[in-house]
């Protein structure tokens, strides 16, 4: 379990807020008073994060001896470049707009806590600041510019700067919510070798697993001594209480799912579906060109961008009626269409390219099923089988409602499997990395071609465990464990 510890300049800075013997002083903490053999989280609240001043010592001390520290070193060292700081805001004006206009010149200091403004108008901004640069306290510059609020500095804010009962009571309230670990004991529980956060969106539609499913990967979890609890979005700047990270949430890289992947990774954790794998699985241009360049078996493909008459005629030629087209990032069956003529290509083609500059034409393959080998670590775990939906040529059926129809399914051991299918699936995977992935097929006669590798592979109680049963969440939670173990960590 993670140990938390708040570090300040002197006993005095934490006199307004609730006694707890895990504040300490910078001084104790230089002197080693917290154990170093334990995985531990520091608050640091030191008065000054300047060079060389105790703020950037403690950082320093903590990332020198393993320990997790907010702020950072990397984001001390942000905060006192203004040009960065300002560069790195990108969209920030869209998180202003609430905020209202103003008298042109007006300016106003914002004080935030743990992503949370002492304005409400600024909520927004405070939390995506936050974000940007994980800092127990940040000062927000503001002033009106052309009738806006615009950002002119972001600084770190001294504990001793809340002098007011409502700045202290705020900070109080935030801290609460950020780590209760601090505030009140834990309820009883038992005690894991290791902490397991689950991403999940409750809300999703299509979610990589249902609710058994995630039930099923807790149990298994607990079982080999790794705690589970499940987060979600708002749960960003808590990824460093945890060792490992599982995402059970359809990823892309234009989302949180992307941005907690990578946190985690630069924290250490251990991260499937982890951020270069959800790079490279997202898009289907990546996919197209590695299978091309590594000669896995694959559907003939050509990439499509702003045609002219003579590239519609190449396609005819090279591809041939019926073809398949596709954006890069579709997922589903979403923003994938079949077209008959060449009047069709070129409607769909229009179209989709309003969502991407680039599409992928293949090659239309009809078989009755598409094969889905699930790969952890380079190693077959499960063949599914799913059938298209009937009187449709996919497995997934989009007809503009909540829930999409799907075909039906049946589940193989693996050494059940054709070879030539499974060779196939695991020289795809392997070139993607090492972590768990599902690998969609098709099978004509004895042709065998890849048509991609999902990062994020289902995993539906009845469905892909329906000859593995709990053993296959087992076998996952395994190699979490494996890959714990390695890391040394303990």
């Amino acid at each position: 379990m993670n140990r938390f510890y708040v570090v300040v300049e002197r006993p005095q800075d934490w006199k307004p807020y609730y006694p707890s013997q895990d504040v300490i002083t910078f001084d104790q903490y230089m002197q080693g008073v917290v154990e170093g053999d334990k995985r531990v989280w520091v608050i640091n609240l030191c008065r000054d994060y300047r060079y060389l001043k105790t703020g950037y010592y403690c950082s320093l001390l903590a990332e020198a001896r393993g320990h997790r520290c907010m702020p950072s070193l990397t984001t001390i060292n942000d905060l006192s470049r203004k040009s960065l700081s300002i560069l790195q805001l990108g969209d920030g004006d869209k998180w202003l707009s609430a905020a209202g206009q103003g008298a042109e010149g007006d300016r106003m200091e914002l004080k935030c806590w743990f992503g949370q403004a002492s304005d409400p108008r600024f909520e927004k901004l405070a939390a995506k600041l936050f974000e940007r640069f994980p800092c127990p306290l940040l000062s927000i510059g503001l002033q009106i510019k052309s009738g806006q609020w615009q950002v002119r500095k972001v600084l770190p804010l001294s504990l001793r700067e809340l002098d007011t009962p409502e700045d202290q009571e705020g900070f109080a309230n935030a801290f609460e919510r950020f780590s209760l670990k601090m505030w009140r004991k834990p309820k009883a529980r038992k005690a894991y070798r290791y902490d397991l956060a689950m991403l999940v969106n409750p809300e999703e539609a299509l979610p990589p697993s249902d609710e058994k499913a995630l039930q099923s990967f807790t149990k298994a979890a607990n079982q080999l001594g790794i705690g589970v609890e499940r987060i979600g979005r708002k749960d960003y700047m808590r990824l460093g209480e945890f060792d490992a990270l599982f995402i059970r949430e359809t990823t892309s890289v234009d989302h949180y799912t992307y941005r907690f992947a990578k946190k985690a990774r630069a924290e250490g954790l251990v991260v499937i579906d982890d951020p270069e794998s959800i790079v490279r699985c997202t898009n289907k241009i990546f996919l197209a060109d590695l299978f091309n360049t590594h000669r896995v078996p694959a559907p003939k493909t050509v990439l499509l961008s702003r045609p002219h008459d003579e590239d519609y005629q190449r396609l005819e030629q090279q591809i041939g009626f019926p073809m398949v087209l596709k954006v890069p990032d579709g997922a589903f069956s979403l923003g994938v269409v079949k077209v008959e003529d060449m009047q069709q290509l070129r409607h769909k083609a229009a179209e989709l390219l309003k969502k991407s500059v680039i599409l992928l034409a293949q090659e239309f393959l009809y078989t009755q099923y598409d094969w889905r080998i699930g790969i952890l670590n380079h190693r077959p775990l499960f063949a599914c089988r799913y059938y298209m939906v009937d009187d449709h040529w996919q497995i997934y059926k989009h007809d503009g409602g909540d829930s999409p129809e799907s075909g039906a399914f049946d589940t193989l051991p693996t050494f059940e499997t054709p070879k030539q299918v499974l060779d196939a699936a695991v020289k795809a995977a392997r070139l993607v990395g090492d972590g768990f992935y599902g690998v969609d097929l098709k099978q004509s006669g004895d042709r065998v071609v890849v048509i991609e590798v999902n990062d994020n592979p289902s995993i539906d109680s009845g469905v892909e465990d329906d000859y593995l049963g709990e053993a296959l969440y087992v076998e996952i939670m395994r190699e979490f464990l494996r890959r714990l173990d390695t890391r040394g960590r303990s």
